[in-house]
């Protein structure tokens, strides 16, 4: 049996007894949604433009506006509120702007939020005078907290604020008849509410508007304030869609918040509990810990092979333009759209992704160009990123990761018993600068390490094959020094070693040999089209050297001294 912790928090004022566990979870016996999985995206709505917008501590201007707005386009969203009208006059001009200036496509419904106040809600449809179809947002809170210590008010002087904001907005909407209205309805902080008090709420609303007549209408159910698990959310949600008479008749709406950092996760269980449609923003901007991401959900469903409806195939460009809108930065950990979120650090998943990606590549027929690589979700060419991203190196690499960028980069196809002998070259300059490596640190190295090597250099041979053996003849220099090389073998390397081991005095052996051609080489700082990859038993201890020239020959030899020299011979 494990110990028990009984350490006592520091600072008394840490006092988890001041809280209550959650105390809304309707009574559900019959609840389906955890045998169900999403396989078709919901009804998108971008609320970036007010509900990220007011979350700023600078809000954006007009122009920094227009150009969210033209991104949220983009990127597919048929339906974004654009502000709230009539409490500043930005937003007004704003909405007035959209629609004067012809900036919504025809297939874009424009969205604003109203208090559920006369003279608010008439200001509302003026500033949407002439649009060609608008869904008009009007909310006032339910939970138990506000209407106990902010408003003072009872069920039914909270649900009659409701009633008589849904009269005011279904008989104003009769003064523009040339727009097609859509009424959305919120029991504000419907996630702290009884939700059969929520229920009982939207339904005194659905008598006003009348959907089964027609009329369009969302409910939108809020999760204000993220208060409890995603599973009680999803109960929350799929109590109210069974229980609302008129449920068949209208929309239902999420809207979830990520106070307790699951604002992604109610909304996918909710759109299984019999949600329709999905209020959020891009990357998860709004008041406290932010709104549900609608990228993040949008790449979940792409992930599981559901079309998310949604374009993020520009992610960086969409990237650039929320962070300089909201003047927030993304968090290199960000899902999917985060610096580091495709990269690996550590040797065991570098090594995982290389093999995966190598097979990927000689099994194509087999793979049928279905994505599955190890550590990586999705492919991360897919949203406009390069593989780049994937493998970084620092002193938890190991030999995959290197010998992916060397790969990747460079052409360089490592043998595993180089990668073996170089990985641990790099580790040692990592932990030595105490920095990550960079691909041009890399080849840097490695150039260095095998290539560049001044104590040994071939100068000149000749090759006579008679019948049964190989005769090598020529001349190496070896720190300034000039040695004749004569040697005989089965092959080239076999008689260019017996004449180097002679010379030399040593006793040498080949124990591993491997080549290609190298057919990036305008990224190194070779002019080689060959590159020659060797291990020798150098009197009992082992070296890998590596050569590249235009011919394979050449390229082997220089592979030969290079192995040599590391054995400092």
């Amino acid at each position: 049996m494990s110990a028990k912790n009984t350490a006592q928090p520091k600072n008394p004022a840490f006092d988890y007894t001041k809280y209550r566990p959650f105390a809304f979870a309707p009574k559900i016996t019959n609840r389906t949604w955890c045998d169900k999985t999403i396989t078709k995206a919901p009804i998108w709505t971008s609320v970036d433009l007010r509900d990220g917008n007011q979350a700023l501590i600078e809000p954006m201007s007009i122009e920094q506006k227009m150009r969210f707005f033209k991104t949220l386009v983009d990127v597919g969203f048929k339906e974004i509120e654009i502000g709230f009208p009539s409490a500043a006059q930005v937003e007004y001009d704003f909405t007035r702007q959209l629609i004067e200036g012809g900036h919504v496509p025809d297939d874009v419904t424009l969205q604003v939020l109203v208090q559920a106040r006369e003279h608010l809600i008439r200001r509302t449809f003026e500033s949407l005078k002439g649009a060609r179809r608008a869904i008009v947002h009007v909310y006032n809170s339910t939970s138990k907290v506000q209407r106990d210590k902010v408003y003072q008010k009872n069920y039914d002087e909270i649900t009659e604020i409701a009633v008589q904001g849904a009269t005011f907005l279904r008989d104003l909407a009769k003064e523009y008849p040339e727009t097609e209205w859509v009424f959305e309805y919120s029991p504000e902080s419907f996630s702290q509410t009884e939700t059969d008090f929520a229920v009982s709420v939207c339904d005194a609303v659905c008598q006003v508007w009348r959907p089964d007549l027609g009329q369009q209408v969302i409910f939108n159910l809020p999760s204000t304030v993220e208060s409890s698990t995603p599973n009680v959310y999803a109960d929350q949600v799929e109590y109210f869609c069974q229980n609302l008479p008129m449920r068949k008749h209208v929309i239902v709406s999420l809207h979830t918040h990520n106070d307790r950092g699951c604002a992604v996760a109610a909304s996918e269980l909710g759109l299984m509990a019999g949600a329709d449609r999905i209020e959020g923003t891009l990357f998860g901007n709004g008041e406290r810990t932010g709104n549900m991401d609608i990228m993040v959900m949008a790449m979940n469903m792409y992930s599981q092979g559901v079309n998310p409806e949604l374009d993020f195939s520009n992610m960086s460009e969409i990237a650039q333009v929320v962070s300089e809108c909201n003047q927030l930065p993304i968090h290199p950990r960000h899902p999917y759209v985060g610096e580091l979120v495709f990269t690996a650090f550590s040797g065991s998943h570098q090594d995982a992704i290389k093999k995966s990606l190598d097979f990927n590549e000689k099994h194509s027929e087999e793979t049928q160009g279905v994505w599955d690589v190890a550590y990586l979700p999705i492919d991360p060419a897919h949203i406009g990123r390069g593989y780049q991203d994937v493998v970084r190196i620092n002193s938890q690499s190991g030999k995959g990761g290197v010998a992916y960028i060397l790969q990747r980069d460079f052409g360089f196809n490592l043998p595993r018993w180089t990668q073996i002998d170089f990985s641990r070259v790099v580790q040692n300059e990592a932990e030595s600068r105490q920095t990550e490596l960079t691909s041009d640190d890399i080849i840097t190295i490695f150039e260095k390490t095998y290539l560049q090597q001044n104590t040994l250099a071939l100068q000149n041979y000749q090759i006579n094959n008679d019948e049964n053996e190989v005769t090598f003849n020529g001349k190496i220099v070896k720190n300034g020094e000039t040695l004749a090389i004569n040697g005989k073998g089965n092959g080239v390397l076999s008689a260019f070693v017996a004449g180097v081991s002679e010379q030399l005095g040593k006793n040498i052996h080949v124990i591993n040999y491997a080549e290609h051609a190298l057919t990036q080489n305008d990224v190194t700082s070779t002019d080689a089209n060959a590159v020659s990859y060797l291990q020798l038993n150098v009197d009992g201890e082992i070296y890998s050297g590596i050569g590249t020239c235009s011919s394979t020959v050449s390229a082997m030899l220089k592979a030969t001294l290079s192995a040599l020299a590391q054995a400092g011979v």
